[in-house]
């Protein structure tokens, strides 16, 4: 009977899954999928590693499952699955760890209710990861739990990087630059060295663009800067998030607007970023099909703010070896990989069309003097290795 881990990942009105079983020295994905919609149409669907449909059920419209009945039913779900293998721990991503959690921990109630403190610094996701912890202790309290954190690979970047230009009195307090998308960041610098060398012990900018997205300096596989800050929502224009803001637009919107801090938030993390700017959607997919020119409004501005932040992160990192594109729309939208690319010609980047088109990995040419990769990230896989070495 093979060991089994499986690795959490719960969103706003979603839950995610996948279950690895340990092969020799390498895990196996062997079933991976989602509850979606719990507070409106919830929705389970899994799939095997190939793709095949091991199950599925749906809900009527207005049936609120909620987070504890999409882990009930995926409770239920997984001990129908592991019939020949065994679960020895399950791995949960929590996006925020503070100055405290700089690696993956082993749960216990002292550790949940310090994490429970970071709530005040990401509202929309630090909530929602916490919950299948409390609801698996309360279930199965036997069951060993692991934390990963999206802020712990950007821990060790220099002082003058997490820095905010605030009073010492408000700094203290955690006030500072942490970074998110750390899993990604840190699978990637696993990975990277299987594809370039060079780039993996030199200067290399990760661009994890999706739904939420950031970028990544990285030197010698060590993080040194990132676009996002105190919380998710800084940086680059995301799907529905605003990105860097003047803090000057929320005093207008305060004054002016007479919006209070929860109109605000609703704001900058769900009608902002791709949706807001073209008001037709959060997917580079639909907007990439239309012909719409807010659409095409709303990925020029995306596309000038990645150029902008590159040069910036090539500054941080003094000089430019690599810039490696992941996650949904990095891994997917050979047109946005095209034109960041022609954008960061003057680094010394000189695209391969054909080899883009083809989706790499590589996508620059022979001779180019920066290389690019398109590179798909696997923060799921990575929360499993760090699940079972803690546990081990």
């Amino acid at each position: 009977m093979a060991d089994a881990i499986a690795v959490l990942n719960a969103g706003s009105s979603s839950l995610k899954f996948s279950l690895f079983v340990l092969r020799g020295p390498e895990f196996e994905l062997t079933a991976r999928g989602q509850a979606e919609g719990l507070y409106t149409a919830p929705r389970f669907v899994a799939r095997d590693g190939a793709g095949t449909l091991l199950g599925e059920k749906s809900w009527g419209d207005g049936d609120k499952l909620g987070h504890d009945g999409a882990l009930d039913h995926l409770v239920a779900f997984l001990h129908a699955e592991l019939t020949e293998h065994r679960l020895v721990g399950v791995g949960h991503r929590v996006v925020h760890g503070g100055l405290e959690y700089t690696h993956p921990v082993r749960l216990d109630a002292t550790v949940l209710g310090a994490l429970e403190r970071y709530i005040p610094l990401a509202p929309l996701h630090q909530p929602h990861n916490l919950a299948p912890i409390r609801a698996l202790f309360e279930r199965s309290p036997q069951l060993p739990q692991v934390a990963c954190f999206d802020t712990a690979f950007h821990r060790g970047q220099p002082p003058v990087a997490q820095a905010f230009a605030l009073p010492k009195a408000i700094t203290d307090r955690g006030v500072r630059r942490y970074g998110f998308h750390g899993l990604s960041y840190e699978y990637i610098a696993n990975v990277l060295p299987q594809h370039d060398q060079r780039a993996a012990r030199g200067r290399t900018v990760v661009l994890h663009l999706g739904n939420g997205s950031s970028m990544c300096a990285v030197a010698d596989g060590v993080s040194l800067a990132s676009t996002m800050g105190l919380t998710a929502a800084d940086g680059l224009p995301m799907g529905t998030r605003c990105g860097s803001l003047d803090p000057g637009v929320i005093l207008y919107l305060m004054d002016e607007l007479k919006m209070d801090a929860r109109a605000i938030e609703k704001l900058i993390y769900q009608q902002s970023g791709l949706l807001g700017m073209s008001g037709i959607s959060s997917d580079m997919r639909t907007l990439e099909a239309s012909g719409a020119p807010e659409a095409k409004a709303a990925i020029d501005v995306f596309v000038y703010r990645i150029s902008r932040e590159l040069g910036s992160l090539a500054a941080a990192l003094g000089g430019l070896d690599a810039v490696v594109f992941t996650a949904g729309i990095g891994e997917n939208s050979r047109s946005l990989r095209a034109r960041v690319c022609r954008d960061a010609a003057w680094l010394g980047i000189e695209l391969d069309a054909a080899a883009n088109e083809r989706n790499g990995p590589r996508i620059s040419t022979p001779g180019s003097r920066v290389s690019a990769w398109a590179i798909p990230t696997n923060e799921e896989l990575m929360i499993a290795r760090h699940t079972r070495h803690l546990l081990e």
